[in-house]
């Protein structure tokens, strides 16, 4: 991949205007593109097939008057009278209410049939109306058009009677940005002045941020005309765009300008800092990715959505980092070399000086503390462990609900009636639950809705029976039910279940069916219930899959395991504190929280995926220099050091611009977002912090050189991924060879490979052939002369030693060779494959021929024209490796050589299996 990454460095940077344009075109053309559609984003919150959601889709279509979304209209009177000396007023009001397109029925609170809930002392009345369909279906302007119904009538003159609106109707899927947002940019861009010492490079990861953060966003507003997307999906994007695309691109250029500072030249430290930084970019992009899609794990649709909008966003911040970062890199070009070094580089003919070697390095502060963090392992992973445990008791009390109105903003006209409603009337009034039944084989379906209103009424909770009717036909009976308890109480949790587990019972006494509980505070007890029981899978799925991606990255068990166990230690801080502030109260003021009692459901989950991929980004730029440095010395200790000190400085700007964006979105102060984002905030802080720049060293120093130890059946398992441009040394190796000595169409240097079907090897083989020329491999042994063939193919992957086809090497470019590779099995018509191949790009194309009989045959007996056609794809630069079975020099080899125009074109390779004591593989 490092190899791949380079050459996208050095052509984004060539292309750098058009690079860059093309991504301004694209954000231009998904604007018009959103706006033209018009989407609009969903504020419901379901899960189909839960009893709650069964419920409100067979109110739907059997009690349509009730299955839409509810209203309510909170009248007081306020001259001392009771509330029926506004009976004229407030049935007026109902009346022009009824009229309005897209209220389904607004009936009197004063009617025998539905009255209105009265307050104790008869000064104060709730009406309520019913919408067609829930919110976001409504006619256009239908809910404004009753407000100011409503509010005319408040400010009547002379009426004495206050009239408030509230319920489901006014809940909204405006996604509410502010200046908290754009504080937590300015932070980040802070920051990053600080890192780069300079003002223009710390611009550019917010601006390349910015757009990757646009384009998706605007891709999903596009989406939402077509897709029921929750409205909480852009806010969650957004925050997570910002936060990756700023520190994917910190990652990057920053090593661009390291390599600047050392004097490299731009368009070469381009491609270096995308084929290092770049892997490890790409690797740590896709931790996030593939936990936000691991949402499907969970079953619930809603939240597969999100996963799968944010890890879109994630992907695209990759995608803009690895083409548009560079582009801009290469625009800028030497204006992002530190001052300094462009003076003394100009001083010197363009060349930077070497350092003087006796001047005294500077010793920095992630030295001090990597010193002082595993000076004693033990002591410093016990205070840890126990800091970290103390922050995360509060889990304990952390509850968890979906929002109603009542986490409104106060002052907004949804909060304040909700408030009122809770005042005059009783939190139960703001969460109403819909117990329905089938009673079509009833024969007396009112004396049974009057049986089933007496037995509700005498559970625990119950506070009174609203209402309690059949439909219109008859054959559905719905009693509403006012709990003790506000809708996320666990009263009325206690409530839902009681009543849930009397439906039996009841379904056998008064001989009915499908008894259900609904209604919007059924649901959303559903949803919490789902989605509580759906962290543990989801948790497994998270460790378990760090477990194998460290694994794989690192080549050692106890580094995933470590680095899991600090990311279960980050989730816990994280949930800990979120607890503190939404359940005990700590630090509202300061984060603008409005509410406390249970955060938002998806909380959890949501904090779980995202910490995750961010703490094994943490983990990657870390560890992996550690690692390098371990296995270049063997020094355990001094690699811990070594490799911190040099990777801690940008990992610290990344976490504090990470919790500088989520910090900006506390203050939204939008409840479906704020614990999210304090739980991302705490969690990066922590896990940054606390467990990879304290704990990770001291557990490294602790296990000592047993940290990087691996069985070797699981190494051997294991497919290897490059995240710190390993292969990248390969690649410039190569290229400095070739100008040494010249372009070669295959090239071998100690290769060695499995052989083809069977157990063993050839090798370490070690040569070259330059273009146009035509090689064959002798040998008698099928199996070790398939195994060369494949290489040359690249259908096959060398165990050790290099392979060069061209300017691609094995393995990271198996897959570019092979796309330029032509194979030719045995018994094949040589000749009429040979016609197969196309003109172009023959200078960098490799002919497989698998047998040199097959070849012979075909110019003897089938094609007379066979040798020119093949002196021509020699003359044009294609190179020709041919398998021969005969050990030494055959009929058909001699003669090939001496049809050729020039015989000199044609080498011969002798291989054979390896053998403990002698590697085999010479040129003939």
């Amino acid at each position: 991949m490092s190899s791949s990454l380079y050459r996208l460095g050095l052509l984004m940077a060539s292309l750098r205007w058009k690079i860059i344009a093309l991504w301004m075109i694209l954000l231009i053309a998904l604007g018009g593109l959103a706006v033209g559609l018009g989407g609009e984003f969903s504020s419901d919150i379901e899960i189909p097939g839960t009893e709650g959601q069964r419920g409100i889709d067979n109110l739907a279509n059997r009690f349509p008057e009730m299955g839409g979304a509810s209203g309510q209209v909170v009248l007081i009177s306020e001259d001392g009278a009771d509330i029926d000396a506004h009976r004229d007023e407030i049935e007026d009001l109902m009346g022009q209410i009824a009229e309005v397109d897209g209220v389904a029925a607004a009936p009197s609170p004063f009617d025998d049939v539905s009255p209105g809930t009265r307050s104790d002392d008869d000064a104060a009345i709730i009406a309520q109306f019913q919408m067609d369909g829930q919110v976001g279906t409504f006619p256009e302007g239908s809910i404004e058009e009753i407000e100011g119904l409503v509010d005319a009538a408040d400010s009547a003159d002379g009426a004495d009677l206050s009239a408030d609106i509230g319920g489901q109707v006014l809940q909204s899927s405006e996604v509410p940005f502010g200046a908290g947002e754009v504080v937590g940019i300015v932070i980040a861009l802070l920051i990053l002045a600080i890192v780069f010492r300079s003002f223009v490079p710390a611009v550019i990861p917010i601006v390349t941020a910015i757009v990757g953060v646009g384009i998706s966003m605007l891709a999903v507003m596009a989406l939402a005309a077509g897709v029921e997307i929750p409205s909480v999906t852009t806010a969650l994007g957004a925050m997570l765009g910002l936060a990756v695309g700023i520190d994917y691109a910190l990652f990057i250029l920053s090593r661009h300008r390291d390599q600047l500072s050392a004097g490299e030249d731009v368009r070469e430290s381009i491609g270096r800092a995308l084929a290092t930084s770049g892997s490890a970019v790409i690797f740590a992009g896709l931790t996030v990715i593939v936990a936000l899609v691991g949402l499907f794990v969970t079953g619930i649709p809603f939240l597969t959505i999100m996963g799968v909008a944010a890890a879109a966003t994630v992907a695209l911040s990759v995608v803009v980092a690895l083409t548009m970062l560079p582009a801009i890199m290469g625009v800028l070009g030497d204006r992002l070399r530190p001052r300094k070094v462009r003076r003394l580089m100009a001083q010197n003919d363009g060349v930077l000086p070497e350092p003087d070697p006796e001047q005294p390095r500077r010793r920095s502060f992630g030295t001090l503390w990597v010193r002082v963090v595993t000076k004693i392992p033990a002591l410093t992973i016990l205070l840890v462990v126990l800091g970290v445990g103390a922050l995360a008791i509060p889990i304990k009390d952390l509850e968890l609900a979906l929002p109603d109105l009542g986490t409104e903003q106060p002052g907004t006209p949804a909060r304040d009636t909700y408030d009122l409603v809770a005042e005059e009337f009783g939190p139960g009034h703001n969460g109403p639950l819909l117990l329905t039944a089938d009673i079509i084989n009833t024969t007396d379906p009112l004396g049974v809705v009057e049986d089933l209103e007496s037995d509700v009424e005498g559970l625990d909770h119950v506070k009174e029976i609203q209402m309690a009717t059949p439909n219109r036909g008859a054959d559905l009976a719905v009693v509403v039910v006012i709990p003790e308890g506000g809708p996320t109480d666990q009263s009325t949790k206690d409530l839902v279940h009681e009543l849930r587990g009397s439906a039996a019972g009841w379904e056998d006494e008064y001989s009915i069916s499908d008894v259900t509980v609904t209604g919007a505070t059924a649901v959303g007890i559903d949803v919490t219930d789902k989605l509580s029981t759906a962290l543990l899978p989801f948790g497994i799925f998270v460790v378990g899959l760090s477990l194998i991606l460290l694994a794989m990255v690192f080549r050692s068990v106890w580094v995933p395991i470590k680095a899991s166990l600090g990311y279960l230690l980050s989730v816990a801080a994280a949930f800990g504190v979120t607890a503190m502030v939404f359940e005990y109260g700590w630090f509202n003021a300061p984060l603008a929280v409005s509410v406390n009692g249970p955060v938002v459901a998806f909380m959890p989950i949501m904090v779980m995926g995202v910490l995750f991929g961010l703490a094994m980004d943490y983990e990657v730029f870390l560890v992996s220099r550690m690692r390098e440095e371990f296995t270049r010395t063997g020094d355990a200790r001094a690699s811990i050091e070594k490799g911190f000190t040099a990777s801690a400085p940008v990992v610290v700007a990344a976490a504090l611009i990470m919790v500088s964006v989520f910090a900006g979105f506390v203050t939204s102060g939008w409840f479906m977002l704020q614990p999210i984002a304090v739980g991302l905030a705490v969690g990066v802080l922590v896990d940054a912090f606390v467990v990879r720049m304290t704990l990770v060293p001291a557990v490294l120093a602790l296990l000592g050189s047993h940290a990087w130890w691996l069985p070797g059946w699981l190494d051997r398992a294991l497919p290897k991924v490059d995240v710190e441009g390993e292969g990248l040394h390969a690649v410039l190796e190569h290229r400095h060879w070739t100008q040494e000595h010249g372009a070669h169409a295959l090239r071998l240097e100690d290769t060695v490979a499995p052989l083809v079907g069977e157990k063993g090897t050839i090798g370490p083989l070690t040569g070259s052939i330059p273009p146009g020329s035509l090689l064959v491999v002798r040998c008698a042994d099928d199996a070790a002369r398939g195994a060369f063939l494949a290489l040359a193919a690249g259908r096959l992957e060398p165990d050790s030693g290099l392979l060069a086809v061209h300017d691609r090497l094995a393995p990271d470019d198996l897959g570019a060779i092979q796309g330029r590779a032509h194979w030719i099995p045995a018994g094949a018509d040589v000749a009429a494959r040979l016609r197969e191949i196309p003109g172009r790009r023959l200078s960098t194309a490799v002919i497989v021929v698998e047998r040199l009989e097959d070849l012979a045959h075909s110019a003897t007996s089938i094609d007379d024209t066979l040798v020119e056609r093949l002196d021509a794809l020699l003359e044009s630069g294609a190179t020709l490796v041919v398998g021969s079975r005969r050990p030494d020099v055959s009929d058909a080899e001699r003669l090939l050589r001496d049809s050729l125009r020039d015989p000199r074109r044609l080498s011969a390779l002798a291989v054979q299996r390896s053998t403990a004591s002698v590697p085999e593989g010479a040129l003939a």
